[in-house]
């Protein structure tokens, strides 16, 4: 009888290897009769003769009622609940678009099959068209079909080991990708060209001039210069706050804006919340923009790489320290370095940042580079 007094059939044994006495409910006494009671425990009786534990063998007959119902619930389904759950923690919603369209692109095989039965042979069907000719997005396309099968193992809808494991598993199977990857670096303007260059801009007109101009002051990335917002400037302060969700890393960096930067700013008109608004209404450019404005003075180049313009401007013709380089770019610090490191160099970044505004409005020499050191302090 149980505490509350409601009356249950239970059977009692006793446990062959640690001898303690366990019980298993056999149902109330209410819902149950004698005559099933004993049929139950006729049962039980019959599987401790066998060496079977009847609460165990009770668990795992529910598993496997459980595992048989998930039987129907597809990788689709899965990576659709898979992408509800993380939704808000990814930092914006193109973030998970990409996710929708690697997995609708690559894994269309996979989506209408039931996630039990999702097996490494399977994956790697699903990888190895792309695995040599797609490297990148091959790895990305794996990472994501391994945290769909990591959720659906974690809420019991498969068991087993991941299919899309790497490291010992289809590391076995598939060639390294470093060992794939032929990087093509981004076409980028040679630093002593930067003063013609900046000189030619200058004379255009448009939008995506005067954002292609921003973007190589400040050296920051295309798309976060055609998405940025007024709100995120303060030219009193000369600095501009890019918020976490519109950066690479996540987090929120810090802009020193050179006076030529902060004088650009001032000279546009504040007509749309931002800097930049595009031709569709309640939208700002796009990349596209300025990679026009840039192609028109130099075909072949492309945007991006102006930011490995500066870094090698940085390295070659400053004494500016490495670490300030670096900020300057947003680049993540790695390692232990990442846990003690308490400041975004602003000031020193400030400095660097308005060298190379001077160098940028400088016209091209007509002999050796000079390098401007004089004056910088580490």
């Amino acid at each position: 009888m149980r505490p509350d007094l409601s009356k249950t059939w239970v059977f009692r044994w006793r446990d062959r290897t640690t001898g303690k006495l366990r019980d298993k409910g056999l149902g109330p006494v209410w819902d149950v009769t004698l005559e099933e009671a004993r049929r139950r425990a006729a049962t039980y009786r019959q599987q401790v003769r066998e060496g079977i534990d009847p609460i165990d063998a009770a668990r795992q007959a529910r598993a496997a009622v459980k595992l048989e119902r998930a039987r129907r619930l597809t990788f689709g389904q899965c990576c659709e609940k898979y992408m509800d759950a993380h939704r808000e923690s990814w930092r914006n919603a193109k973030h998970a678009a990409q996710w929708q369209s690697t997995l609708d692109t690559y894994c269309a095989s996979l989506l209408p099959l039931p996630v039990a039965e999702i097996d490494t042979a399977l994956v790697i069907k699903a990888l190895e068209p792309i695995w040599t000719t797609k490297t990148e997005t091959a790895t990305r396309v794996r990472q994501r079909i391994e945290a769909v099968l990591n959720w659906a193992t974690a809420r019991e809808f498969r068991t087993g080991e991941n299919p899309a494991r790497w490291r010992g598993h289809l590391d076995k199977l598939l060639p390294k990708p470093t060992k794939l990857k032929n990087v093509e670096h981004r076409a980028a303007l040679p630093y002593s060209e930067a003063g013609a260059f900046m000189a030619e801009l200058r004379q255009q007109k448009g939008l995506g001039a005067s954002a292609l101009e921003l973007q190589i002051l400040t050296a920051c990335r295309p798309g976060e210069v055609a998405g940025a917002q007024w709100a995120e400037f303060d030219l009193e302060g000369a600095t501009w706050t890019i918020p976490g969700e519109r950066m690479k890393a996540g987090k929120e960096h810090r802009v020193p804006l050179s006076p030529p930067a902060v004088a650009l700013l001032r000279k546009l008109q504040r007509v749309s919340v931002y800097v930049f608004p595009g031709t569709k209404k309640g939208q700002p450019i796009t990349t596209a923009a300025m990679l026009k404005a840039l192609r028109t003075i130099r075909p072949g180049f492309d945007a991006h790489g102006f930011r490995s313009t500066f870094r090698d401007w940085a390295a070659d013709q400053t004494a500016y320290p490495r670490d300030v380089a670096e900020a300057a770019l947003a680049h993540a610090v790695q390692g232990v370095e990442a846990v003690y490191r308490r400041t975004d160099l602003l000031n020193k970044r400030a400095r660097l940042m308005a060298d190379w505004a001077k160098y940028c409005a400088k016209a091209a020499p007509a002999g050796n580079v000079t390098g401007i050191r004089e004056g910088v302090k580490a």
